[in-house]
């Protein structure tokens, strides 16, 4: 008789674990041994993240600190939501503060020099779709020099009425590519870029500060996360 295909038996060490899983439980590990390994723990929220920015701050600090940007839930559990299940005394404060945009900063660095890093952190980018204009941006009639003429059918797609005069392209009719207060289209995003306007500034905020014998809450960051949340 043939084989029935109901009835086989499953042999649960080859069952896999889910990898989602395992990287979320390989994150609260690598954040319960930061915690016994640095001093400080400070929760951060930031405006126009950049990863490769990112990365280059964390190269920068990888001596004396560590960065995580993780699932808010997985951080929480790292640190402890309560007394009864924190890491460390206090550090369960931290958690209702991982919320919206925001992440971990773990250090050995003093206060004064963290204060000073996101006080002065800025990284000028080009703004992405949707993002709010900083100002307006006018281009008006005439020759667009800066641009070549393979470059016309382009700019077309872009919503620029242009035309080529003698191989140069000019503009038909004044065009504004964006307003001040009002969100990028995909057009007017492309359009900054090609024309070398930087509108986006990837920014880090601190939100609250922890220590063994210490917990801070910084005004300014905990304004910016509020305003995160509300958007």
């Amino acid at each position: 008789m043939p084989k029935s295909k109901r009835n086989r038996p499953v042999t649960l060490s080859k069952t896999k674990k889910k990898p989602g899983l395992e990287r979320k439980g390989k994150v609260v590990t690598e954040i319960k041994q930061a915690v016994e390994q640095y001093s400080s723990a400070y929760v951060f929220t930031y405006d126009n993240m950049r990863n490769q920015k990112l990365k280059d701050l964390r190269e920068q600090l990888k001596s004396s600190s560590r960065i995580f940007l993780a699932g808010k839930k997985v951080m929480q559990i790292a640190l402890g939501r309560s007394p009864a299940d924190e890491a460390k005394t206090g550090l369960h404060k931290l958690s209702k503060f991982l919320q919206g945009d925001s992440g971990l900063l773990i250090t050995n660095l003093p206060r004064d020099d963290v204060e000073r890093l996101f006080r002065e952190f800025e990284e000028h980018d080009f703004a992405r779709t949707g993002t709010t204009a900083t100002e307006t941006v006018e281009l008006k009639e005439g020759p667009l020099e800066q641009f070549t003429h393979e470059m016309e059918p382009f700019l077309r797609k872009q919503g620029l009425s242009v035309r080529l005069n003698r191989g140069v392209v000019e503009l038909v009719a004044d065009h504004v590519v964006c307003e001040e207060g009002k969100p990028l289209s995909p057009e007017a995003a492309q359009t900054l870029r090609l024309l070398g306007i930087q509108m986006a500034t990837f920014r880090l905020y601190l939100v609250c500060r922890w220590s063994c014998d210490d917990f801070e809450v910084y005004k300014e960051g905990l304004t910016h996360l509020g305003a995160h949340d509300s958007s």
